[in-house]
């Protein structure tokens, strides 16, 4: 019995037909494309034409290969591209449909569906092959390997294999179609539209005469993708996991722009354009959406125009450089003609009877005993009687020495002695020059020269790892092809040799040269002076404001330093090298305000160390406002910036006389009740100091509430206001006393405002920005404004270097009215 049954059953079983077979029938009933095949058992070789779509099914026992004949009747390079497409309904990860594509010189597989990243699916796939090599590329290539025999086939065979390893038939579509437009034209835009499974690339062909051109990607939407350059080699690397393996690329939202030179193709005379669409946007923007589900995902189309443009001359690149060159050249020739007029016609620094004025005082002390002056808060004449006999054994005495005091320490029997004479001159109601210059000017000329002797040190160990670190990048950037390294203005980087933007790095060159000529000015006044004191020595010791050039020498280089230091920044402008291109902008801003204190305070101005020490911790914390700007850090800031202004602000108020000890409060308890607290004694001190305090009150508060990524523009900003108000201040106070201002600072004056205002509209165009990625800095990109060859970020190199110049110079011209006027009569502010 049991035998019975399994006969009858192995009949039933024989006589149901294969799922594949009944399947199959399904599909002739309901098929929509004369290119469906019925199914059959192992491989079919089916005869493919182009256009034909190719409705099937593969499964484990049955595979397809199609064979496609295409003959090259344009005499042009051509490409073939293959579209395939199922359904995610009866198609999985784990038994994809496999692609196999092998032509004459090369083979590319895929699968579908496609997985990028790990998650997303596609399961549609379209893949552009590697393109056919026309007949006569394929003659030359076979001449130059000695093996050519005749003009070479003109039929290219492309085989296309499909086949899956799943029990259950895989429905797929088929089709290949011919590239109508695959050869870029020079100035010829083109419309694409991809995908992320269906990237595209094209060729371009460097015509003859032209050497560089650049790719230029434009887009109304924002998708994330990938422009990239590629050199011509099989297979093509055309899809979000491999595209970054060869070329050059970038991420592009966009704008996209990449500059290809004939000389670096490795002796190719074309390249390919890929573009390829990634699956999400995070590499672009930085922000992920929330992933789809897998077998959902949803198609991503981007629509773009690429074109070619031819890029400069070399003749127009030339050109724009000498013309930079001349155009800063004319400065020193414009500095010639003013140090003409100014020493032959107006010789200032003549003779020894042109120097002294109508007016001459005697004795040493005048400064003292000027009409008026009192000392203290008291304002009595008894006290002043005190204070004059106190110290007249000191002011008589005319010891000279090599230290950094005024006065000779064997005249002094204690040491509250000397800390007494101090608050008797530097306390009194109303100060002039003369009271705050008693000290030895060959100590102060020392003291003032390690400004620009420190800053020479400084500037080589500081400058050297910068370069090497600059070159570097550089290196990287052509070593990786990754052009989001560096965030340039892409769509005006000029290069030249290993520099990838020469015109960024070089119009810094206007720092440097103005610079050194500034340094030239300084050196042929402190000539002048030293002259002038040699001719007569009452001209050191009694009249105008004591000449000190050391600070002016440190401003000159901080001026040419500025424009290396920007200069290295520009090599490859980076989020994690910005504080290369303010460091030394710190560094002018302050010593700016510290010659313009200096100016009348010559004998309490800071030392070199405790500056530049002040500069390093400044550059200190904008390194970590940039890297950790958080909450914490603003913050901190925010109380170190009211604190510093305080503490500054009774610096300057009591010209250095004040402690900061527990019996601070009980001083100022006192004075109040002495003095009063209605008006202060030091009137306009404190109107500067009550606006430089509202001003960087302002400022903290504004940086605590909107914390700024950019914490070294918000520092720098901090500096320039403030040099902005003293030097306003000082301009101000000039008037006020009735001091004149002659024609050449005057004119100073009036070009620094007008090329200030100028370079301040420059630079808030942001044609690049590291606060955010490459892409989105890249939608910021515009053209070249000068001559092809300068952006409007060069423009704010060249008006501000100038500006800076001219500022240096209303500083260095702005107290020449001075240099007759008797030192006890020029008032202190």
């Amino acid at each position: 019995m049991p035998r019975t049954v399994c006969l009858i059953l192995y009949a039933f079983f024989v006589t149901l037909p294969h799922p594949s077979v009944a399947l199959s029938n399904v599909l002739s009933k309901n098929r929509v494309n004369v290119g469906w095949t019925p199914q059959a058992h192992g491989n079919q070789r089916i005869g493919a034409e182009f256009g034909q779509v190719y409705n099937n099914t593969v499964s484990v026992n049955v595979s397809h290969t199609y064979r496609f004949t295409y003959t090259d009747k344009t005499n042009q390079t051509s490409a073939i591209r293959i579209h395939v497409s199922s359904s995610y309904k009866n198609v999985t990860q784990a038994y994809p449909i496999l692609f196999v594509v092998r032509q004459q010189r090369s083979i590319l597989s895929w699968q579908v569906p496609l997985v990028l990243q790990n998650v997303f699916e596609y399961f549609s796939v379209s893949r552009t092959l590697c393109p056919v090599i026309d007949t006569d590329e394929e003659a030359q290539v076979a001449i130059g390997a000695g093996t050519a025999v005749g003009a070479g086939p003109k039929d290219q065979i492309i085989s296309v294999d499909v086949s899956s390893f799943s029990d259950v038939p895989q429905f797929y579509s088929l089709n290949a179609s011919v590239v109508e437009q695959f050869v870029l034209e020079t100035e010829v835009s083109l419309d694409v539209n991809v995908s992320a499974s269906e990237p595209k690339y094209y060729k371009y062909e460097f015509p003859a005469g032209i050497d560089s051109v650049v790719v230029h990607a434009l887009s109304e939407d924002s998708l994330c993708m990938v422009l990239s350059i590629q050199n011509l080699h099989c297979p093509v690397f055309d899809l979000d996991r491999n595209v970054e393996f060869t070329g050059e690329y970038q991420t592009m939202t966009k704008k996209a722009a990449i500059t290809v030179q004939r000389d670096q193709l490795k002796g190719d005379n074309a390249f390919y354009v890929v573009i390829v669409l990634n699956p999400n946007d995070f590499e672009c923007s930085g922000v992920e959406k929330i992933v789809p589900p897998a077998g959902a995902t949803k198609k991503r189309i981007k629509m773009l125009t690429v074109t070619v443009q031819q890029s400069i001359t070399d003749d127009e690149f030339y050109k724009a450089v000498f013309a930079t060159l001349g155009a800063f050249l004319s400065f020193y020739l414009a500095a010639f003609i003013v140090h003409f007029i100014y020493h032959y016609i107006d010789n200032r620094y003549g003779s020894n009877e042109d120097i002294l004025p109508e007016e001459e005082s005697d004795n040493p002390s005048a400064p003292i005993s000027a009409s008026g002056a009192n000392y203290g808060t008291t304002q009595t004449t008894e006290s002043s009687a005190a204070a004059k006999d106190m110290v007249s054994p000191v002011l008589t005495s005319q010891a000279h020495h090599d230290s950094d005091s005024s006065l000779d320490e064997t005249d002094i029997d204690l040491l509250q002695d000397a800390d007494l004479e101090k608050d008797v001159f530097r306390t009194k109601t109303f100060l002039y020059v003369a009271d705050l210059a008693r000290k030895n000017r060959k100590v102060l000329a020392k003291k003032y020269k390690l400004y620009h002797w420190s800053l020479i040190t400084v500037a080589i160990f500081y400058g050297l790892p910068v370069i090497q670190l600059v070159i570097t990048y550089q290196k990287v950037l052509h070593v990786t092809g990754n052009e989001d390294i560096c965030y340039y203005n892409f769509l005006c980087a000029h290069p030249l040799g290993v520099l990838s933007a020469f015109n960024n790095v070089f119009s810094n060159a206007g720092y440097i040269l103005l610079g050194i000529l500034f340094l030239g000015l300084t050196w042929r006044r402190d000539f002048l002076n030293k002259k002038a004191i040699e001719n007569n020595s009452i001209y050191e010791k009694k009249y105008g404001i004591p000449q000190h050039f050391g600070l002016f020498y440190a401003m000159g280089l901080a001026l040419a330093m500025e424009g290396v230091m920007s200069g290295c920044y520009h090599v490859c402008p980076s989020y994690s090298n910005f504080q290369f291109d303010t460091a030394f902008m710190y560094v002018i801003a302050v010593l700016s305000m510290l010659k313009i204190y200096q100016t009348r305070h010559p004998d309490i101005s800071a030392t070199a160390y405790a500056t530049y020490l002040v500069l390093a911790f400044i550059i200190f914390i904008a390194v970590i406002g940039v890297v950790y700007g958080t909450v914490w850090f603003w913050l901190i800031l925010t109380i170190i910036h009211v604190l510093a202004s305080i503490a500054l602000s009774a610096q300057i108020y009591y010209m250095g006389r004040w402690q900061l000890n527990l019996g601070v409060f009980k001083r100022i308890w006192n004075i109040c009740k002495t003095d009063g607290c209605g008006r202060p004694v030091y009137m306009d001190r404190m109107v500067m100091l009550v606006i430089a305090n509202v001003a960087n009150w302002s400022l903290a508060i504004y940086g605590m509430i909107t914390q700024p990524k950019d914490a070294a523009s918000y520092l720098l900003a901090v500096f320039i206001i403030n040099l902005l108000l003293y030097t306003t201040f000082y301009i101000v106070m000039k008037l006020r006393f009735r001091e004149k201002i002659l024609l050449l600072p005057v004119i100073y004056i009036i070009l620094a405002a007008v090329t200030w205002g100028f370079a301040l509209y420059f630079f808030m165009s942001k044609l690049t920005t590291w606060e955010v990625t490459p892409a989105m800095s890249r939608e910021g990109n515009k053209e070249c404004f000068v001559l092809d060859f300068y952006d409007e970020h060069d423009i704010w190199h060249f008006l501000s270097a100038i500006a800076l110049f001219l500022s240096f110079m209303i500083l260095l011209t702005l107290d020449d009215d001075l240099i007759r006027k008797p030192r006890d009569k020029i008032p202190v502010f």
